[in-house]
């Protein structure tokens, strides 16, 4: 997780393990948790510029927080969960469950539930 930069947070997903332990599938529309100390509530927009594995592209997403974890505890860090939306959510979305296919229902941890 970078720091914001200009009112944007920056997440970079840079394997699929993180990305499984990222992305939450469940949620309609797509989900992402971005590890980060910065204090949001609930139903805020938030703008972040995320990278899936193996790409250099950031992605530009706009989503609402729908989770907060205030610390750190155990495997999960400190951090919140947006809602995805848009066409950049969409793609996002489809890219994340690509890349994840096969995996999506198993049992490993994320870093929400």
């Amino acid at each position: 997780m970078q720091p914001r930069m200009g009112g944007l947070l920056q997440v970079n997903i840079g394997d699929r393990v993180t990305l499984q332990a990222s992305y939450m599938p469940y949620v309609q529309g797509g989900g992402l948790f971005i590890p980060s100390k910065q204090v949001v509530k609930m139903g805020e927009e938030i703008f972040v510029l995320a990278t899936l594995p193996d790409q250099l592209q950031k992605i530009p997403l706009t989503g609402k927080v729908i989770w907060i974890t205030q610390k750190q505890a155990g495997l999960k860090p400190q951090g919140f969960a947006i809602q995805m939306s848009g066409e950049k959510g969409v793609y996002y979305k489809m890219e994340a469950e690509k890349l994840l296919a096969g995996s999506l229902s198993s049992d490993k941890p994320s870093f929400t539930m």
